[in-house]
């Protein structure tokens, strides 16, 4: 029996899901399916720039596994490149990581929010103590 597949982490919604050649009507166009992941280790990968050991740590997946991930998404935006494929993003086996993240300081026990991808803030912005922590949600 094989090992269920662990849900990637997502971080990036595309507003716009489905790219197709210019000028070529959609009757005339093959498709290729890009998942939500596979945009997200893209996104992560080469547009970001990060290592895939990061970028696996940030999608809840091993290096290895973001690795494969990764290849699969190229192969696939390759293969609509050069044969002039329409790419229609949708599914794939993940979850979205939440968009804010709360702190709460030690000190004077202030809760604030920030929102994700912004990195750890320096301080607390009641009391300008080094001293907090990321709430559970």
């Amino acid at each position: 029996m094989a090992r269920p597949k662990k849900r990637r982490m997502v971080a990036f919604n595309p507003d716009i899901n489905y790219f197709k050649p210019r000028g070529i009507p959609m009757r005339d166009l093959s498709e290729v399916r890009l998942t939500v992941d596979e945009l997200e280790a893209i996104r992560l990968a080469d547009f970001l720039g990060m290592s895939h050991e990061a970028a696996g740590g940030q999608m809840h997946v091993s290096r290895a596994t973001f690795g494969r991930i990764i290849e699969r998404a190229r192969r696939v935006v390759a293969d609509a490149l050069i044969n002039g494929k329409a790419i229609n993003v949708e599914g794939g086996n993940y979850k979205m990581v939440d968009r804010i993240r709360t702190f709460g300081c030690r000190k004077c026990s202030h809760r604030w929010v920030e929102p994700w991808g912004t990195g750890r803030p320096e301080n607390c912005p009641r009391c300008n103590d080094e001293d907090f922590y990321r709430c559970k949600t």
